[in-house]
């Protein structure tokens, strides 16, 4: 600790202080303890004023002399020792400053002193003032630990604005080279704003003191746009030198420096078109002469905040993507509006599903996915650049307004002897930027163009030539290409062809077992081996193969006429895969053992002919003529074998058609036909016919002319060696429904009791399906009252009859009573439901015993009432004569 006053005046005054502490300590030699009391009272008293005399001696010795050094250095070099000057020191008074650093130095100066830094330990310095004071030398330790350490103030080389992004930078020296070695340094920035210096930042900042002078940078962004108010800022430092043992102090700030903005006498709103980040703040501010009197975001209103002069500012917190034409923000004046407008979005997503791969081996594409909607639209919005690391070329994108697919695709040229590309897609937008990377083997990755110029040539009638164009320089691989195959009402065909690729883009294949005269439609698609993606389909090439020898006769069937004179010849067009091209004409001969006849040829599309032929046994033979040639003879023999035994059945409906089944017959050596007619008909009954295999003992005719509740009826024949025998005739239904009309009936007799009733059967073309019997409902009743409105079968009034037996026409109605009115009614049904009915009224006959009745009632009555009534006047008489004896 440094010290105040010389050695041998503290000495003098401790001593005379000790003599007369002892001497106040001496015991008296009374007895009496209150006298004792008072004394040590009085003595402890006298000690206190002595000790404030010394003190005050003391400390008027002090003002006589220099204290209270203190040192401080601001760059580590030299030491700025400074001290208070002794009581009545004039200004300009002079010193004589002694210390010892490995020598004896004196000095002579005024005040203060700069010392050298002193090296580690206590060192001793002397303080002599010359002046007439008398000779009161202080002497002082010093040591590095009693050394503060404050850096001057920093000086702000330059403090700049860029308005457009509400930014200052701040630019300054930290004068390392006035330090002795490396420091660290702790430099604390503050940020004021408007006017009352209202402090909005304070940061700090840390560098390293490198012994030269070096220039430091610092940015900062302001919540608020520059434009807003005037923006100050200062700094100032600390040095943490680790080998510096004193105390260390932050230095003073440097002088302000400010940012303003000298707005022209129009009205403006800041930011102008701002891009910001979906969820941020933002502080809008309108610079004006004018009194703000509102402010908004879209139709959402919001609080003013004042800044200098009549300059408002507004807070928009968590502000939400905007439209394509950004959200307005407008500030309201007495009769003007002043705004701008505020782009909020997202940074560009990385992009997605990124593919890139090749038509033609010539030209890369690439494709990608944007991913998430940026908000951002016109110059704000993304930029993609796609680069190539392995020969450092690079293609940018050039936006469409709609991306096709929402994809967007970049084209990049194909280099020569290159097959391994390693690309990065950059996407970038004022909010940020993204990338996505992909490494390919472009040869592995070849999606081919659709085949075009599709073409196709004969080599047969059953074998042709497609050749097609397929763009790009595939002479380095294999190429595989599909044909697909299309007929009417046929599965289409896929064939697969494996051919080397060539330069010229041109490529053929042989497509053969084709059906003549044929229409198919053909189209290709072609991939790579090894496989990455099929082309799209080319357009379709149809074509009609040449024709072809039909290869098959027609189906025939012959019918005798009514009469039996002349045979009927029918047959049916060949199939088109049967005809192998458009059938010409017809040729029909017969044939017997002594002769052949031939009829004139019969043009398509009459497929029907008639020859008069006697009974004997003929061979009709039908050829079909196509442009190439005839086909092989359809042989039908026209004897018809009679078979006795022959009853009518009824067919069996199977889904949509007849189930026709007959017994096994091995006598059956060349097939069996079933023809079939609508029985309403006249001969000869033909609508078609339909051959079976003659090991076959079943099948479904269906057609497409059944219609429900039509009759038709079904012959099965079966060939033999001789001609065709009937094997059965059968009649049938695809679908049975109600009978249309009701009986016909009529009433043959009626007597006392009964009534015999006649019908008639329903025509076949009404009945619509199998009768299966009669209803017959009777009651009593007059025409015009009658209740049997509904037949209920079970009202006890209503008698039915259910009449199952079909060839039944008659019934007798017995048990009635006579002469009475009785309601009939007929009712035909079949197992597709019950058909209408038809009514009469008939009126029974009278009863002759009846009669009789009626006349004996009458009499009878009439003798009854006259007995009775003499016997009551013979009464009469009687009770009057008891009564006149009683009065008298």
């Amino acid at each position: 600790m440094p010290e105040d006053y010389t050695p041998d005046v503290r000495t003098d005054y401790i001593a005379q202080m000790m003599d007369i502490s002892l001497c106040l300590k001496r015991p008296s030699r009374m007895g009496d303890s209150k006298r004792m009391r008072m004394t040590s009272n009085f003595q402890w008293l006298l000690l206190t004023v002595l000790l404030l005399y010394l003190m005050n001696q003391v400390n008027s010795q002090k003002k006589r002399t220099p204290r209270d050094l203190k040192c401080i250095t601001n760059n580590l070099q030299v030491w700025d020792c400074s001290w208070r000057a002794p009581s009545g020191a004039g200004h300009g008074a002079a010193y004589e400053v002694c210390f010892e650093n490995g020598s004896h130095s004196c000095y002579r100066l005024e005040k203060n002193i700069k010392l050298p830094a002193l090296l580690p330990g206590d060192h001793e310095i002397t303080i002599n003032p010359l002046h007439d004071f008398g000779n009161f030398i202080s002497k002082f330790t010093l040591n590095e630990k009693n050394v503060s350490l404050i850096p001057d103030a920093p000086e702000i080389l330059d403090l700049s604005a860029d308005f457009s992004t509400s930014t200052l930078h701040l630019k300054w020296n930290d004068k390392g080279s006035v330090f002795p070695h490396h420091s660290n340094v702790i430099w604390e920035i503050k940020v004021l704003r408007k006017k009352n210096m209202e402090i909005v930042k304070l940061v700090t900042h840390n560098t390293t003191l490198n012994g030269r002078d070096t220039v430091h940078h610092w940015s900062w962004i302001s919540d608020m746009p520059l434009e807003c108010a005037t923006h100050y800022v200062g700094i100032r430092c600390y040095i943490d030198d680790p080998q510096f043992s004193g105390r260390k102090e932050w230095s003073d700030w440097s002088p302000l420096k400010n940012i303003s903005w000298s707005p022209a006498s129009q009205t403006k709103v800041f930011p102008q078109d701002r891009v910001l980040l979906v969820g941020s703040d933002i502080t809008v501010c309108c610079v004006t002469q004018e009194k703000v009197l509102s402010a908004q975001i879209g139709s959402t209103y919001c609080p003013l905040i004042h800044l200098d002069g009549k300059n408002v500012a507004i807070k928009i917190r968590n502000i939400s993507a905007s439209e394509s034409s950004g959200t307005n923000v407008v500030f309201s004046v007495e009769d003007n509006m002043f705004g701008t407008v505020i782009f909020a979005g997202y940074p560009p997503d990385i992009p997605q599903k990124l593919n890139c791969e090749t038509y033609d081996l010539k030209e890369i594409i690439c494709t990608w996915n944007p991913g998430r909607p940026t908000f951002l639209v016109g110059p704000r919005n993304t930029s993609y650049t796609l680069f190539e690391s392995f020969s450092g070329k690079y293609v940018r994108f050039k936006r469409v307004e709609l991306p096709t697919n929402e994809s967007y695709q970049l084209f990049f040229q194909m280099l020569p002897n290159q097959e391994i590309y390693n690309f990065t897609l950059n996407a970038r937008n004022p909010l940020g930027q993204s990338e996505s990377t992909l490494l390919v083997n472009i040869t592995e990755k070849v999606h081919p163009h659709i085949p075009t110029s599709v073409k196709v040539k004969d080599i047969s009638s059953t074998a042709v030539t497609l050749s097609w164009h397929l763009p790009g320089s595939f002479a380095k691989i294999k190429l595989l290409c599909q044909i697909e195959i299309n007929k009417t009402n046929s599965v289409h065909e896929l064939r697969n062809v494996t051919m080397r690729g060539i330069e010229n883009s041109s490529y053929l294949a042989a497509v053969d077992k084709l059906n003549p005269y044929t229409i198919y439609t053909f189209r290709i698609r072609c991939c790579t081996d090894p496989f990455w993606k099929w082309s799209k389909w080319s357009n379709e090439k149809q074509y009609l193969t040449t024709e072809a020898i039909p290869s098959k006769g027609p189906d025939t069937w012959r019918e005798w006429s009514s009469d039996g004179k002349n045979l009927i010849i029918y047959w049916k067009p060949l199939p088109i895969n049967e005809a192998n091209g458009k059938i010409l004409s017809y040729n029909v001969s017969c044939s017997s053992d002594e002769e052949t006849q031939s009829l004139s040829e019969i043009p398509d599309p009459q497929h029907k002919a008639e020859i008069q032929l006697d009974k004997n046994d003929y061979i009709i033979s039908v050829v079909a003529k196509n442009s190439v040639g005839s086909s092989p003879p359809s042989k039908i023999a026209s004897m018809e074998i009679p078979n006795d035994d022959l009853k009518i059945e009824q067919a069996v409906r199977m889904g949509n058609g007849i189930l026709l089944t007959w017994n096994y017959d091995p006598n059956v050596t060349c097939d069996y036909v079933i023809k079939w007619c609508n029985s309403s008909r006249s001969e000869p009954c033909l609508m078609d016919w339909k051959k079976v295999p003659s090991n076959s003992t079943e099948t479904i005719i269906e057609s497409d002319q059944f219609r429900p509740g039509v009759r038709y009826n079904f012959f099965v024949y079966g060939c033999r060696n001789q001609g065709y025998q009937l094997l059965r005739s059968i009649i049938g239904y695809v679908e049975e429904l109600a009978p249309v009309v009701a009986p016909n009936f009529t009433v043959e007799d009626t007597s006392a009791d009964s009534i015999l009733v006649k019908w008639e059967e329903i025509p076949v073309e009404e009945l619509r399906g199998f009768l299966r019997g009669y209803l017959f409902y009777f009651e009593k009743g007059e025409r015009d009252t009658s209740k049997m409105r509904v037949l209920e079968s079970g009202r006890s009034d209503i008698k039915v009859k259910n009449i199952t037996d079909i060839s039944q026409k008659t019934l007798r109605i017995a048990d009635l009573q006579g002469k009475t009115s009785y309601h009939l009614v007929l009712r035909a049904y079949t197992d597709g439901g019950m058909g209408p009915e038809k009514s009469m009224f008939v009126v029974t006959k009278e009863n002759s015993v009846g009669l009789i009745i009626a006349i004996l009632i009458p009499v009878a009555v009439a003798v009854i009432v006259g007995v009775v009534t003499s016997i009551l006047c013979y009464r009469k008489r009687e009770w009057e004569t008891v009564l006149l004896k009683h009065w008298k």
